[in-house]
C-alpha cells in the first residue's frame, strides 16, 4: 500500500532556535546578590533582567518571556512566596528557583513543596547555582517541546477533513492501519509523512 501525501501543503517550518541562550529574571533586594548573579550569569551567555522587589519582578515576568527565575524569599512588598503563587498564575511552566538566607532553609524547602524548581543559599555557590540553572532549563526545553509536538499533532487532526485529497489519506488510513499490509508513504519534505506514519501506527495493532 502506498500512501502518497505529494500536493499536500507543507506546515510551517518556523522551529525555535535550540541555541538561543535563555532569558533570566533575577529578583532579588540584595543589590550585591543582583550583581553578582548577574555578572555570573551574564559571562556565562545568559540574558539578564533584574528586579528589586517582589512587585517589579511580577511586572517585569508579566510583561516579558523568561525561562527561569531566580528569586529571593524575603523581600519587601512581595516576598518569594507570593511571587512563586502569582507567577504560577502568569506562567506555570516557567522553572523558579528560590535564594534562601541561611535562616529562610525551611522556608525554601517549603517553596519547593509549593512549585519552586529549587533552590540556592546565599552566598551562592558557583557549581550549585550553574548545575540548577542547568537543570532547570532542561526541564523548561521539555515543557517547551511537548507544546510544540501537541501543536503539531493537533494541527495535523485540524487538517483531517479540510480539503478531498486529505480526508483521501485519512480514508486510506482507516482501511490499512487495522491491517497487516506494509504501507509505503511518499510525498516531499514537511508535508507531514512521520506524522500519518505515527497515526497509522496509532490506529493499529503493530
Amino acid at each position: 500500500m502506498i500512501i502518497c501525501l505529494h500536493g499536500i501543503a507543507r506546515a510551517g517550518s518556523h522551529k525555535r532556535d535550540l541555541k538561543h541562550m535563555a532569558n533570566i529574571l533575577i529578583i532579588d533586594d540584595e543589590k550585591s546578590i543582583r550583581k553578582t548573579l548577574s555578572e555570573i550569569l551574564s559571562y556565562e551567555g545568559y540574558k539578564i533582567d533584574e528586579a528589586g522587589d517582589g512587585e517589579e519582578g511580577l511586572k517585569k515576568f508579566s510583561d516579558k518571556a523568561y525561562d527561569v527565575v531566580l528569586c529571593d524569599i524575603k523581600m519587601p512588598k512581595l516576598d518569594g512566596i507570593e511571587f512563586l503563587e502569582k507567577s504560577k498564575a502568569v506562567n506555570p511552566d516557567v522553572p523558579v528557583i528560590m535564594i534562601s538566607g541561611h535562616g529562610n532553609i525551611d522556608t525554601a524547602v517549603e517553596a519547593v513543596k509549593k512549585g519552586a524548581f529549587d533552590y540556592i543559599s546565599k552566598p551562592p555557590d558557583l557549581n550549585r547555582l550553574l548545575i540548577t540553572l542547568r537543570n532547570a532549563l532542561d526541564k523548561q526545553n521539555l515543557v517547551t517541546e511537548t507544546k510544540v509536538l501537541k501543536r503539531k499533532v493537533g494541527k495535523v487532526i485540524e487538517m483531517v477533513g479540510e480539503s478531498a485529497p486529505i480526508q483521501k489519506i485519512k480514508d486510506t488510513i482507516e482501511k490499512v492501519a487495522p491491517t497487516d499490509a506494509r504501507v509505503l508513504i511518499t510525498g516531499e519534505n514537511g508535508v507531514g509523512k512521520e506524522l500519518v506514519a505515527r497515526w497509522i501506527h496509532e490506529k493499529s495493532n503493530r
